[in-house]
């Protein structure tokens, strides 16, 4: 059929998207790889573009710049993959969310925050370096963590679990404190301590510093 009268074929974009998405996660893996094996100084983006096999161009259409494509990597490091889903909505802390037992929630808590950290422990001492670039990033993810934790404190408050007389804000700043990544980092690479150790000590400091 010729003319005004034939239809048309609708554009699949469906190729396209994929070759983006692998772009994207070849991207994040090479700058993964390079930031841990060569530190951040060293990470340039030209490096990272060559090793996922992508133009330096599209690296920064991908992800505008080095730092926020590092971003990226923290991002998704924490998350365990890159799909557009917040903290609060995934499976092991909706879990945490629903439990009903106020020692048994800070508990699950507890487990949550040391697997993030244990993910992200290789990284983090990577990014800790005294770099005037990393700053920016460190405030971001530091403001990020304390408005989760807030959130964790506000839903403890709404349960009825927070302890009476507790002061929400600080509430919030002491959970804030607990669970930071400096903290388990002084316990457990310094001093030593397990993994199962960590986790039964944040569960019964959160317990003490916020039930009744």
């Amino acid at each position: 059929m010729t003319g005004p009268d034939r239809p048309r074929r609708g554009y699949d974009s469906s190729g396209r998207q994929a070759a983006a998405a692998r772009n994207r996660a070849a991207i994040l893996d090479a700058c993964r790889e390079s930031l841990l094996r060569d530190g951040y100084r060293a990470t340039s983006v030209q490096a990272v573009a060559r090793r996922a096999g992508v133009s330096v161009p599209t690296v920064y259409k991908v992800f505008g710049s080095k730092q926020e494509l590092v971003k990226a990597v923290y991002d998704t490091t924490l998350a365990q993959d890159d799909e557009p889903v917040p903290m609060h909505a995934r499976p092991e802390l909706r879990a945490v969310l629903a439990e009903t037992d106020p020692v048994e929630k800070l508990a699950g808590y507890a487990r949550f925050v040391a697997g993030v950290h244990e993910r992200l422990a290789a990284l983090t001492a990577v990014l800790s370096a005294a770099d005037p670039e990393l700053a920016e990033l460190a405030a971001v993810t530091d403001r990020e963590r304390r408005t989760g934790t807030g959130a964790f404190v506000d839903h403890l408050s709404t349960a009825g679990m927070l302890r009476p007389g507790l002061d929400p804000v600080r509430a919030a700043d002491s959970c804030w404190l607990l669970t930071s990544p400096q903290v388990h980092e002084r316990l457990t690479r310094e001093r030593g301590w397990t993994a199962s150790e960590y986790r039964q000590w944040l569960a019964q400091m959160l317990t003490a510093a916020l039930l009744p």
